[in-house]
């Protein structure tokens, strides 16, 4: 990915819940509480970019164990809940994952980067395969008609995350290439 993808900065600012390991004087207004410091154990959504640094990043060095733990734990955002993960490994197609999150394979990925989930990858995977059959079969309808809305394919494009909604236009864009490419070739 580029510096400058729009979507790769997006699912950087999704909010992940984080909790604070220690105490932070001044930050209180986290917690709703501007006037006292942010407890230890005080649970928050914080940009995934911002949580990423702070649960990698460790305490200054010292003797004793409790201050190498790092700053904040980060813990697995609901998009990757185990419901919604249960609703996946039913039926992939019935989930609207634009509703769990507009980057919901992005944000997939980089936090399988955080965390070892062997599960949820596979669930993932599976998922994007599954459901790329049916935004392909979408893609070739509206390729055929020239109407990417015909038909309910409004509905269908609502529920479609980012990277789906770029599967969906290179299918779309290929199917329609092909026929542009298919009748250049009758008038010969």
């Amino acid at each position: 990915m580029s510096y400058y993808d729009i979507d790769a900065i997006l699912t950087d600012a999704e909010k992940v819940p984080c909790k604070f390991e220690l105490e932070v004087a001044e930050l209180g207004y986290l917690d709703h509480n501007p006037a006292q410091p942010l407890k230890a154990g005080t649970s928050v959504g914080l940009p995934l970019w911002l949580g990423e640094l702070l649960a990698l990043a460790s305490r200054a060095p010292s003797s004793s164990e409790e201050d190498s733990k790092s700053f904040i734990s980060l813990n697995l955002p609901s998009s990757l809940s185990n419901e919604v993960m249960s609703a996946l490994k039913a039926d992939p197609r019935a989930v609207p994952l634009r509703d769990q999150s507009h980057n919901f394979y992005g944000l997939g990925t980089r936090m399988l980067d955080l965390f070892d989930e062997r599960e949820i990858c596979a669930i993932l995977r599976k998922t994007f395969v599954t459901r790329a059959a049916d935004i392909a079969l979408h893609a070739r309808k509206a390729g055929a008609t020239e109407d990417m809305g015909i038909g309910g394919g409004e509905e269908f494009l609502r529920g479609l995350e980012e990277w789906e909604r770029k599967l969906f236009k290179k299918a779309h864009d290929g199917t329609k290439g092909t026929k542009e490419w298919m009748e250049g070739i009758k008038k010969y």
